[in-house]
């Protein structure tokens, strides 16, 4: 799913590589018909938001977006287990899946990375990528939910994720829960994170990935919790134009 592969470049960092490509990626947008048209209008005005302009300005609007604090965090598990025991556990169990599945990680990015998740989900059939957008579907929620909060246009690259899955999550409910939360960017907040132990998890891989993507700002950490589907389930729409 081609699509998929665009938003997982759009949410990494800003680089001249991505900047080089905007009307190649523009095209791709067009193209898709996971989304619908006001949708991959939206992405086309994020790709501009972001790269038509200063690269640097774009690049220091993500790091302090996506870079300050734990709850824009990129990182799964990071929403699901925080700094548990249980966290190293499935972390494990996101890598076994890339392997038996032939994906290799050739980046310095742990597994749970939503960009990487992304590239994976891309190799694989349409409807199991939709599943696995599915299984993290409240996180995607609530990323929207606190972007928009701080008026981001990034939020749209969640609004999209959703809509390709099918799943119903009420982002504007979970906005009545986000409006409440303290923020974790400001100084105070990072010197308090800093004075906790720092947990890292290592993981063997090499070859496939992210090939030809922007180069990341940070090192990373996910989830693997898989609710189950029911023939009830929303079926995704193929937009015909």
């Amino acid at each position: 799913m081609e699509i998929l592969k665009i938003i997982s470049r759009l949410m990494t960092y800003p680089c001249q590589a991505m900047q080089s490509h905007q009307g190649d990626i523009e095209q791709a947008i067009d193209a898709s018909r996971d989304i619908s048209p006001a949708m991959r209008q939206q992405l086309k005005e994020l790709l501009a938001a972001i790269y038509s302009g200063d690269l640097m300005d774009a690049q220091e609007t993500y790091t302090g977006l996506f870079d300050r604090g734990r709850s824009l965090s990129l990182l799964l598990f990071e929403h699901v287990h925080g700094e548990s025991r249980d966290r190293g556990q499935a972390m494990v169990d996101l890598m076994a899946l890339y392997e038996n599945h032939g994906f290799a990680i050739n980046v310095r990015e742990l597994p749970d990375y939503i960009p990487l998740y992304l590239e994976y989900l891309s190799h694989r059939p349409h409807l199991e990528a939709r599943e696995g957008l599915t299984d993290v579907s409240h996180i995607l929620g609530l990323l929207s939910a606190r972007l928009q909060e701080r008026n981001s246009p990034y939020s749209v690259l969640f609004d999209a994720l959703l809509m390709i899955s099918g799943a119903e999550v009420d982002v504007s409910q979970l906005r009545e829960q986000t409006a409440s939360e303290k923020r974790d960017d400001t100084l105070e907040a990072l010197d308090k994170i800093w004075e906790e132990e720092a947990v890292t998890f290592s993981a063997a891989g090499a070859g496939d990935g992210l090939e030809g993507s922007c180069p990341s700002s940070r090192p990373i950490p996910p989830q693997h919790a898989q609710p189950q589907r029911n023939a009830n389930d929303a079926v995704a729409v193929r937009w015909a134009n």
